[in-house]
């Protein structure tokens, strides 16, 4: 097996696990990489009590670093990709703000999470009325998607996952329609990790040893193709760790330099960026 499949079948397993079995897949709590309490972590990164009332039982997660629906300024009619869908949290978000005329559509590579956004579904569909979402297995380095055939493109804290992070933007730029906008929440680096800690498969579940430099993001984003690139840091989100009784946040705590904390190092990160109209 190559570097990068070991990689992808390690996270595989470890949101397989959630999947299935709920908890974390670095310990007991609720999420890989935040508050224990799903609700919480939500709303700590953006989203509204009113958009959670919404959602299927069991849609959220707790797997959030951001709210890239509302980064991404969604418009009825508009078709939206989310990368990594996991439950489909964004993507009954997301279906509900492009309404009847559009279409949300999630990829994710675990099919334990597509079974589960697949129910989660159909519950969707009784509460709402909207029949307008779809989920498909794939990774997001070889998206199933047509070119040139989507709106917006959305993440949330996935992509730092990927073993190929340029082959991803790639992607994302390829499905893209010409004038197609990515708005993304992710997790990067301000600096580089402790090399205990870039080699830690939990931290790589839970969304941080595989994180790249900020700097390295914008590089993609602009081999890629893209123009009109924002990246926005939100440090708060991070160094608000230190409130939550998370078993990876503790383990992480051990591996860096002393007097140091994990905000020196990582920040959640808002990219919003455009594929050129022609």
């Amino acid at each position: 097996m190559s570097h990068d499949e070991t990689i992808r079948e390690t996270v595989r397993r470890g949101y397989a696990s959630i999947a299935t079995q709920g908890g974390s897949c670095c310990g007991p709590t609720k999420s890989c990489c935040s508050r224990s309490d799903p609700g919480n972590v939500a709303k700590a990164v953006g989203y509204s009590d009113a958009e959670l009332a919404t959602l299927p039982e069991g849609a959220n997660m707790g797997l959030s670093c951001g709210n890239p629906t509302a980064l991404g300024e969604l418009r009825p009619g508009e078709t939206v990709l989310d990368l990594g869908s996991g439950g489909g949290f964004d993507v009954f978000l997301v279906a509900q703000r492009v309404g009847t005329t559009g279409r949300a559509i999630g990829v994710d590579m675990t099919p334990e999470m597509l079974d589960k956004a697949r129910r989660n579904a159909t519950a969707f569909t009784q509460r709402t009325g909207l029949n307008n979402v779809e989920f498909r297995l794939g990774e997001i380095e070889h998206l199933p998607v047509a070119d040139a055939s989507v709106d917006v493109v959305i993440s949330n804290c996935v992509i730092n996952l990927s073993p190929d992070k340029p082959q991803v933007w790639r992607e994302v730029f390829r499905v893209l329609k010409p004038g197609g906008r990515a708005a993304v929440s992710d997790l990067a680096l301000l600096q580089p990790l402790p090399d205990a800690l870039k080699k830690s498969v939990q931290a790589l579940v839970g969304c941080v040893a595989g994180a790249v430099l900020v700097d390295e993001t914008e590089a993609m984003l602009k081999s890629a193709g893209f123009v009109e690139i924002s990246l926005v840091k939100k440090t708060d989100y991070v160094e608000s760790m230190t409130e939550w009784n998370d078993p990876l946040y503790r383990s992480i705590v051990t591996q860096v330099s002393s007097g140091a904390k994990i905000s020196d190092y990582v920040t959640s990160l808002s990219v919003s960026a455009r594929k050129p109209s022609s």
